[in-house]
Order: structure tokens, then sequence, then C-alpha cells
């Protein structure tokens, strides 16, 4: 594979193992995100995320020429796995930089599209506080497949090429029962080497794994550095855990005393994408899909510093539209990260955490005040419209975070100008390759407000596109457009 250097565990023969019945896999999905009235909610609220893993899942399911379920399909997940021209932030005490655009929606010229980003600060590898990493390595019969166990080592073996001489890695291992088969070491040979003797056999306590993973972590806490568990597996926990929300409450407790959980996901048939995703939300770490050495190389060698080192935590978006200005609206995505409106402003609501040099990116469809939208106008709207004044602004957008180290958050707030909805255009460069990500997973999801987007209108709003990973998006919608329509061919 292109830019992996190959392990023994990269080249070893497929392993034989018996076919696992297809229908086993588990998701979370949430239904579509409905339209709201700005008369009467006019503040959407949301946690921030920068999790990817539903993109790869996603390209798994398709490259196996298969359209995924809908459930797998978070829109959010996938117009985040890229990155965008965002302006660069200045330092870690302000840590973001915010964006706003409207352009003209491609499926419906009724409406617009508001983009709202986010880039945080680039954290110099110089500057990276020291890291104590315990890996988590699932062993269990069920990952006895090639796309599973040896993708894992594969995967776990590259980020032990990123670590610096201050970072310690151990591992633990779970199969029936737990055990630490390395101790606490900056040696990346030895983690190799330890990650080469793993083999997989017998049942999933994944409870007892994760206690003990924790206990190790705990007991080479660094103090102002990054206490983080690494869980990889194909999320079957069949096995030690009895109770799904004494499980949650054990990793919140942990999170909060400082050890946060990110999970890697691997293998097919039985793969529980719902726990990995969950535990992953409620851990403070992020969720990613391993489907190839090139996805692990981008996710635990290209991506190390976003995902690991934190610069800020319980990231909130709110966004308040103006009812003089438009209409209706709805946000593409985000559908299990909704938030109240009160949870805004309440410092001990949890919220996602953004790493080094993630952005994130949320886009709303809206309706302009006067325009035709999903929703026929109600008896009383003329009434409502006397109260208004002149739109000076269409919406306020609030983004509030605390610093790593900090209890208190801080708000960063800005309005976005009414003008922007009489002046919009076609979106174009960046904004247009977002716009046609969310349509793919709009599409994928069976959103019936896209209007019969097709693949086609799909690639042409991506437009040419030169970076490997645009350019691989761009063929699986082709993909999809043929699975979708068989008579096309391919």
């Amino acid at each position: 594979m292109p830019g992996v250097a190959p392990t023994q565990a990269a080249m070893a023969p497929p392993l034989a193992v018996a076919p696992v019945p297809q229908n086993r896999e588990r998701y979370a999905g949430k239904d579509v995100s409905p339209v709201h009235m700005v008369q009467s909610e006019p503040v959407s609220t949301f946690s921030v995320d920068v999790d990817t893993g539903a993109y790869a899942n996603v390209r798994r399911f398709l490259m196996h020429g298969n359209l995924p379920p809908e459930g797998a399909v978070r829109t959010e997940e996938m117009i985040n796995y890229f990155r965008y021209a965002y302006p660069r932030p200045d330092s870690r005490e302000a840590p973001f930089s915010v964006t706003t655009d409207v352009a003209v929606t491609p499926w419906n010229p009724q409406t617009r599209l508001l983009r709202v980003g986010l880039r945080g600060y680039d954290l110099p590898r110089d500057a990276r506080p020291p890291a104590n990493l315990v890996f988590l390595v699932d062993v269990s019969g069920s990952m006895n497949a090639p796309d599973k166990l040896p993708l894992l080592k594969t995967a776990l073996s590259g980020l032990a090429g990123e670590l610096g001489p201050k970072d310690k890695v151990s591992i633990v291992v779970y199969a029936g029962a737990a055990g630490l088969v390395l101790e606490p070491t900056s040696d990346p040979r030895k983690i190799r080497a330890a990650l080469e003797r793993l083999q997989a056999g017998g049942s999933t306590a994944g409870a007892a794994g994760l206690k003990l993973a924790y206990n190790v972590a705990r007991e080479n806490f660094i103090k102002g550095g990054v206490n983080r568990v690494l869980i990889g597996t194909d999320g079957d926990f069949n096995v030690g855990v009895s109770n799904r929300d004494d499980l949650i409450a054990m990793i919140e407790k942990q999170r909060d005393s400082g050890i946060t959980l990110t999970t890697l996901g691997f293998g097919q048939g039985n793969y529980n994408e719902a726990m990995m995703e969950q535990i992953a939300d409620h851990g403070n770490g992020n969720y990613s899909y391993i489907d190839s050495a090139l996805e692990a190389k981008k996710v635990l060698g290209d991506e190390m510093s976003s995902t690991l080192f934190t610069i800020a935590k319980d990231v909130k978006i709110q966004v308040e539209f103006n009812p003089a200005a438009v209409s209706q609206y709805r946000l593409l995505g985000y559908e299990n990260r909704a938030l109240r409106e009160e949870d805004f402003d309440n410092d001990k609501v949890d919220a996602g955490d953004i790493g080094a040099g993630h952005q994130v990116t949320a886009i709303y469809e809206i309706v302009p005040a006067g325009a035709k939208g999903w929703i026929g106008p109600r008896r009383y709207d003329k009434e409502a419209a006397k109260a208004k004044g002149p739109a000076k602004e269409m919406a306020y957008v609030k983004l509030r975070y605390k610093l790593p180290d900090g209890d208190t958050s801080k708000l960063i707030a800005r309005p976005v100008a009414a003008s922007l909805l009489q002046t919009a255009r076609a979106p174009s460069g960046d904004f247009a390759f977002a716009s046609a990500v969310a349509a793919f997973g709009q599409t994928l999801r069976g959103d019936d407000l896209m209007n019969g987007y097709s693949g086609v209108q799909i690639e042409k709003l991506a437009g040419p596109q030169s970076g490997y990973w645009r350019q691989e998006f761009l063929k699986l919608v082709d993909i999809a457009d043929s699975l979708e329509s068989p008579d096309k061919g391919g």
C-alpha cells in the first residue's frame, strides 16, 4: 500500500476463517434531522464531532459492492473526513478560527446553505505534551480475520513510530481474561515485537480488559500530559458486559479524572459500530474505522497529533436564526450530537473535544423569509410577521469551549449578515466539495428532501479533484450510483 512501510503482519498470508454472517453488524443510526420553523424553534445547539469512522465504514461497504445500511451513515463524519481551507488561528489562547459563508443549495434553488467552519490551532511537534498511551487489543476469536487483528497490529505499529522519547506505550490484551503484555516503554522495537506476538483466540471479556487498561494508565499517569486508552476491536463485547450503563459510567468516571478513550474499529460481519462510536463519545476520545493500511497511516500517523493532543474541550456550537430573514432550517447530520438550548451555557454538560489542527464543519439548509419552504404557511404567521423589523442579520453563531486545563468555558460569537442571502451564488471550491459530500451522505441516508439529486450531479458539484482522498470520494460516488442503478453498468 503506498505510503505505508510493510510489516510482517501486513505481509502475512490471509488467515483461514469461516464465513461470518453479514447481518450481525450493529448500528445506532438516528432519523434524519427534521425541519424546524424559526418562528417557534429559532435556536440550534449541538456538540462538535471530529470522528471520521462512518466515512471509512461506508467506503468499506461500497468497495465490497454493497450500499451501506442507512444507520451506518453519519453525514457530519463524512464531511469532516476531509480538510478545508479555513484560516489558521493565531494562538492556543484563542484556539479557533470561525468561518461562515452562504451559497445557493445545489439540490433546491429555493433554499440556501449556511456553512460554519472551525479550525483548531496547530500544535508544533516540539510543543506536544508527553503521552501515556495504553493499547488495549482485542485478541478474541472474532478477531481472527485478515482485516481485523493483522490490520490492527499494522496500525498500532505505525503509531509506535510516531512517538517521541517522552512518550510511553503499554499493551493490554483481552480474550476471556485480560493481561498486560508490555510494560510502559518508549522503544518502538519493543512495541512492535510485542504486537507481532499477539494471536487471536477465545471469547471477549471487554469490560475486564478495559478495567485493566485504565488501571495501567492510572499507574503511569502523566500530569499535564496525554493519558489515553486506545482500544482496537470489532466491537463484539460478547462476554463480561452485563450492564451497558455501568460500562458508560466507568468510562465517564475515568474521563473526568483525566484518562480519555479512543476506539479503533476493524472488520465486518459482526462489527458493533454502535458500541464503538458511543463509548468513544463518552470517553472524550475519537472513533475511527480502519479498513486498510493506508487508512491506518492516515489516522494513526498523519493525524496523530489531532487525535491525541487536545486544544479545547466541551466544544459546543449554537446558531440562532432571525425570523425576519430565515423561516425554516435543518442541520445536515449531527443527529446524535444534539443538545438542549440550555445546555450551551451549562459548563457541567459534556461535549466534544478538539485536537491540534482539527477541523469541524457544519452545514445548515435554510429557507429565506418569503421563499417556498418544506412546511406550508401557518395560519398566524402573518400576525407574527408584523412585529418583524428590517433584517441586518440572518443568524448569530456562538461557539463555547474550555481550554484543556480549564473548568470555565469561553465564548466566541459573531453575526451572519442577512445580505449574504441575497448575494448567494452556487457554491464553489471547498464549499462546493463539502456540499457534495453532504449531499452524498444525505442521499445514502435516504433523505427525502434531496429532490432526487443524483450521483452524476454530486460528482459535477464536487468538481475535478487532485488529492488522493478527494479523488477516491468521486470513485465512491460513482460506485454508489451504479449500485443504485444497476442498469447503468459498473
